[in-house]
């Protein structure tokens, strides 16, 4: 335990790199935390391994060995290595180590997942069955216009502060991951609604308490992630909209529709934020998918 309690502390050292050299968003370092405590109880508890040190590749093949066993996906494997290769580097780098293990680390073969997203028609549902006749649901038809309009983060919705929409220029600044800002135009349904709701509806929200948060609860704090999960699930719902739906299919509708009308992949990938446009790409396949989707129901020798 003593030996465990060595490498939590090693552990420690890395978030907190993590955290103040790359200013990696909190969920993002929870997971680290989680990957990294099962990884280290392995090396220690079951291989009893006296340093980290001691690691090589065979011990680390030991534990992604029991993921798989235990169920785990690619995918999640993928993320585990990804994780332990990164704190083998960083101690390798520290000097608390005299070697890397994760040199000659293959990923597992990845099958490509492609995105959830909502049609045009569906989403126009979802907007249109908001009732916009109390301070709540003018608030809900603003959050969920903006984010469809935008392709934003959940995280990055719920940080917005009021300085950071500039309806009269028609743009939202938003900060992503590490903390990397970006500029998005927004359209006129978006900003049409957004005013409503700071003009008319976040007032009535407010009361007495004061935050400069965008979109606030009936308490007057800033939404919670939970809380806009249950309100789109609430609409979705309302809309008779049966596919599974969260905060990033929004992201997703946007980029694929985006896509699907021409949009250039490097503009798509800006607006997004994504550091990589192979990440971008994804929706290029999607758009792909439906174009043959179309051909067959349409076309008469499909």
């Amino acid at each position: 335990m003593l030996n465990l309690k060595e490498g939590i502390l090693h552990l420690e050292d890395y978030l907190h790199f993590l955290r103040i050299e790359r200013q990696l968003a909190e969920n993002t370092l929870i997971s680290y935390k989680k990957d990294l405590t099962d990884y280290l109880k392995s090396v220690y508890e079951k291989q009893h391994l006296q340093s980290l040190s001691d690691v090589e590749r065979q011990h680390i093949i030991i534990h992604l060995r029991d993921l798989k066993e235990n169920g785990k996906s690619a995918r999640t494997i993928s993320r585990h290595i990804s994780s332990i290769r990164s704190f083998h580097q960083f101690l390798l780098r520290e000097k608390v180590a005299s070697n890397d293990p994760t040199i000659h680390l293959e990923l597992p073969q990845l099958e490509q997942k492609l995105p959830n997203f909502l049609s045009v028609e569906e989403l126009n549902s979802l907007l249109g069955s908001i009732s916009v006749s109390k301070p709540q649901g003018v608030r809900d038809l603003a959050m969920f216009e903006l984010m469809y309009a935008s392709g934003m983060r959940i995280s990055e919705c719920l940080n917005l502060n009021l300085e950071d929409l500039h309806l009269s220029m028609g743009f939202v600044r938003v900060f992503g991951k590490g903390g990397k800002e970006r500029i998005i135009p927004l359209g006129g349904a978006a900003l049409r609604a957004c005013s409503n709701y700071i003009e008319n509806a976040r007032p009535q929200l407010l009361k007495q308490e004061r935050t400069d948060a965008i979109f606030i609860n009936q308490r007057g704090k800033r939404l919670t992630r939970q809380g806009i999960w249950k309100l789109l699930n609430k609409h979705a719902l309302m809309a008779g909209i049966k596919k599974e739906i969260t905060p990033h299919v929004l992201r997703h509708s946007f980029a694929t529709h985006l896509i699907e009308n021409g949009a250039d992949l490097r503009a798509v990938q800006e607006m997004l934020g994504h550091a990589d446009i192979s990440t971008t790409q994804i929706y290029t396949h999607v758009s792909k998918k439906r174009l043959k989707e179309v051909y067959k129901q349409y076309h008469p020798r499909a």
